[in-house]
């Protein structure tokens, strides 16, 4: 491969993203904000080859040369040796402060053909590209973590990306074996947007004393077939991470209630029980701890599912009327990007359109929450005895 890909940002999605460029013959530079972190990062890419190599999916030789095309750039050489890269990808904090820094930064040394690509999960692409003098080659291609497994990559155009770039870009991430779908730059893209409900339904559920945890999480997997019940996966992402996107969400739509995060979360964070990384967070990481027990009756399970289903839905229904992606990206994106058991839409069209509606008239009625408003397209479908066309 002739382009030369750089990456800024060296924790587990740069170093990943790193990885699967490596993998398919490019050289790539890697750098971060500390030397520990750059060290880490090649560390991590280093282990994470032995592992394939190990499972018998590369071989040895394969895996020196990827290794071989690794070059880490200390912090303290700045940038400049990015001057060489024609695409380099931001993999650093959801700060839109420090992207901005870093992609200024970035624009000082590269040349005009170097396309700018931030990884950032829910922020403004217009607003980072906004900070370049040629925002035409900035857009959002945001992977899936571990990013050498999940084959999602959303391309994101902003409002002054240039078309072909976009395109290009796709086509190339298309070469890594990925799956690339188009979204529109608003909050949250397309997974992180329609994801929302799958957390905060379980929270608004949990707080209810509808169901415990355990329950919650049982429902989800035996009824609903997700590979991880939704308290398990805010666990596994860490509540530093999966709030903070929730509160960007919430504040980047002026506080839509439907995206409303949840106090029980933000305590969790403000303690430090963020997950799996800390040891505790909705459940007890450390060794010996014994799992709490979920109620295993199927009615209520049931109950469950359904009403996060339909919120999930409805989401992607909204997405669908807001022109955010196709029918077939929404759903291909929740199947590849989080491993959903089948796209949301033809999961509506499966469960029947106007149950689902009939379950948020429900929970509007009874609440009185604008939260659970159906969407404009939902309600039109139904009326007009209507499938999604996925």
């Amino acid at each position: 491969m002739d382009t030369i890909v750089g990456v800024v940002g060296a924790g587990a999605m740069g170093s990943g993203i790193a990885q699967v460029a490596l993998t398919r013959g490019h050289r790539v530079l890697l750098t971060d904000a500390a030397l520990p972190a750059v060290l880490k990062g090649r560390d991590l890419v280093a282990d994470a080859l032995e592992r394939e190599v190990v499972k018998g999916r590369m071989t040895g030789e394969a895996k020196e040369a990827a290794l071989g095309r690794l070059q880490v750039v200390e912090p303290d050489r700045g940038v400049t040796p990015f001057r060489e890269c024609g695409l380099v990808i931001e993999a650093i904090v959801e700060r839109l402060d420090v992207k901005l820094a870093t992609f200024r930064a970035l624009e000082q040394v590269v040349s005009a053909e170097c396309v700018l690509a931030t990884n950032t999960s829910s922020l403004s692409i217009a607003s980072i590209g906004a900070s370049c003098r040629h925002p035409e080659r900035v857009l959002g291609v945001h992977f899936f973590n571990p990013a050498p497994v999940l084959p999602l990559v959303e391309i994101v155009a902003g409002v002054r990306t240039d078309p072909v770039v976009a395109e290009r870009v796709a086509r190339l991430v298309d070469s890594w074996g990925k799956v690339t779908v188009r979204a529109a730059d608003t909050p949250g893209f397309i997974v992180n947007r329609i994801a929302r409900p799958f957390y905060g339904e379980a929270l608004r559920m949990l707080e209810e004393g509808v169901a415990d945890v355990a329950t919650i999480d049982w429902a989800m997997k035996s009824i609903g077939g997700f590979r991880m019940g939704p308290f398990e996966l805010m666990d596994f992402i860490g509540h530093d991470v999966n709030y903070v996107v929730t509160e960007s969400v919430w504040t980047a739509m002026y506080f839509d209630p439907r995206y409303r995060p949840s106090l029980t979360q933000k305590r969790l964070l403000e303690a430090g029980l963020l997950g799996r990384k800390s040891g505790r967070g909705f459940y007890d990481y450390v060794p010996g701890a014994t799992p709490p027990e979920p109620v295993k009756d199927e009615t209520l399970g049931t109950i469950i599912f359904r009403r996060t289903l339909a919120m999930l839905v409805n989401e992607a229904a909204d997405a669908l009327y807001l022109r955010i992606a196709s029918a077939a990206d929404i759903d291909l994106a929740m199947t590849k990007g989080v491993n959903y058991p089948k796209g949301l839409l033809a999961w509506g069209n499966e469960i029947g359109l106007g149950k689902l509606l009939d379950h948020l008239e429900a929970l509007q009625c009874e609440t009185g929450e604008d939260r659970y408003r159906p969407s404009p397209l939902l309600r039109r479908m139904v009326r007009n005895d209507d499938r999604f066309v996925v």
